[in-house]
């Protein structure tokens, strides 16, 4: 298990506040409510057949397969002040290529659409000039490598917001992120830190 991975999975999870189906008041990831302790929904997500690779700062480390994709990264994470699961980022196998990067991204974002509707929020560009625009995969996958590739989609829900970009680490990786963000339990946490204000 690489240490950069963990890393990287706690720290999205953390960014994921940027941006904030089932009969249960709360998002759902794979069937399960985003509700109870880290440990409860490890038990259950460890049902569902995700291999549990251990905590590191309030957050669950998970591998397994997901959506149609193999061996992709689960964080579960909570407040260190409240053992309550609210976010839940996916880290998909990374990708050297921009046709199978975009494709992965694209493939996603029609399926979520498929379930959510359409995204709420839409961001899909490079940030260069309008005349230097990349032209060929190699080119496309130097600007997601350098920093100069956004891409996300953000579905805002009744029950919380889920969020698919594309990512990387350093210049090394590059993959398809997806984050769950529960409302309820979010809302919990905030009034939580709200009062110690």
């Amino acid at each position: 298990m690489k240490t950069k991975t963990i890393l990287f999975l706690v720290t999205y999870l953390t960014i994921c506040n940027l941006t904030y189906s089932q009969s249960s008041e709360h998002l759902v990831f794979k069937g399960v409510p985003l509700d109870g302790t880290l440990n409860e929904y490890v038990s259950k997500m460890e049902q569902e057949g995700f291999s549990n690779l251990g905590t590191e700062n309030g957050t669950a480390i998970l591998n397994g397969d997901f959506a149609g994709y193999k061996d992709c990264m689960i964080g579960v994470s909570t407040l260190k002040q409240k053992d309550l699961v609210y976010k839940i980022a996916v880290i998909f196998p990374e990708k050297d290529t921009w046709s199978t990067l975009s494709g992965n991204y694209f493939d996603l974002k029609e399926m979520l659409t498929e379930k959510y509707g359409k995204p709420s929020e839409v961001t899909e560009k490079f940030d260069v000039s309008s005349y230097s625009q990349p032209k060929d995969d190699s080119e496309k996958m130097y600007k997601v490598q350098f920093d100069n590739c956004k891409y996300f989609s953000v579905w805002k829900t009744d029950k919380g917001d889920i969020l698919l970009s594309i990512e990387h680490e350093s210049v090394t990786r590059c993959y398809v992120a997806l984050a769950y963000l529960d409302k309820l339990n979010g809302d919990i946490i905030k009034a939580k830190a709200k009062r110690d204000l």
